[in-house]
């Protein structure tokens, strides 16, 4: 089998959640982000549904959300702008005036090999994906600096082997385990948990736009001879985040068929 196993349900159970916890997903309008966003809500959590550009997409998510019984709000920011940035949060401030899941998954790609790789190129991807993370991350951690939280950064496998013809998008995410690793020695006394999770080969659009040849290539790569489902990242997104991995922090859980075994 080359694609993921029928989507079953990978959720934790409602109620996972105490009441009136308020989650923040970046680049929530599609992909992993969206899944992330849907699944925190029914495992009970409010959720702020970030988007950069696809705002009606976003409102899907937020009226799916709350389909599900919970309270959603959408919010626009381009993440590599500081004053974007904060213009968010102060957003999610005045709404709930709390913010305890943040779930950091913006990220864009410019593939290119490195001799001929601009450095606009170079310099569009480290700015969403690295940079981005780090503004996001500074600002959850003035949040909940006073009530804890927990940060779940989108990673990816690219991070952790390196992947030709993607080496800012590879230094972007290993930047990003830097990144996290170090943020949650610097944080966990506030008793804010920061982790990682990086999918391998995952059922989102960018890979099913891929040419069958060079996406057969790369699951048989994988030990599990098959891609993952957004369900699949969500769900260890969703554990990461909640109080049953209360005692986990500065950790990577890859998320990939063994990929990075």
């Amino acid at each position: 089998m080359t694609t993921s196993t029928e989507p079953r349900s990978l959720d934790l159970a409602p109620g996972t959640f105490a009441s009136g916890t308020v989650a923040l997903v970046t680049g929530a309008s599609r992909g992993i982000g969206r899944g992330c966003a849907l699944a925190l809500a029914r495992a009970g959590c409010d959720v702020v549904v970030h988007y950069a550009t696809q705002e009606s997409a976003a409102k899907e998510v937020a009226e799916e959300i709350r389909a599900l019984g919970r309270e959603a709000l959408t919010v626009q920011a381009d993440v590599g702008v500081e004053a974007e940035v904060k213009e968010m949060f102060r957003t999610v401030r005045s709404t709930w005036k709390k913010l305890d899941v943040v779930v950091v998954n913006s990220g864009i790609t410019a593939d290119g090999f490195l001799a001929t790789m601009s450095l606009d190129k170079w310099q569009k991807v480290i700015t969403t994906n690295l940079t981005g993370a780090f503004l996001t991350c500074r600002e959850s951690v003035k949040q909940m600096h006073r009530t804890g939280g927990s940060i779940v950064m989108i990673g990816s496998t690219s991070g952790i082997v390196g992947q030709p013809g993607q080496l800012n998008y590879t230094a972007s995410k290993g930047g990003m385990i830097a990144l996290a690793k170090g943020l949650a020695r610097e944080v966990a006394e506030r008793s804010i948990r920061v982790n990682v999770v990086a999918p391998g080969f995952t059922e989102t659009d960018m890979l099913r736009g891929m040419e069958p040849r060079a996406r057969e290539q790369l699951v048989g790569m994988v030990p599990m001879k098959r891609t993952g489902s957004v369900e699949e990242v969500a769900s260890a997104v969703t554990y990461l985040a909640s109080p049953a991995a209360s005692y986990i922090t500065g950790k990577v859980l890859t998320v990939d068929g063994g990929l990075t075994t």
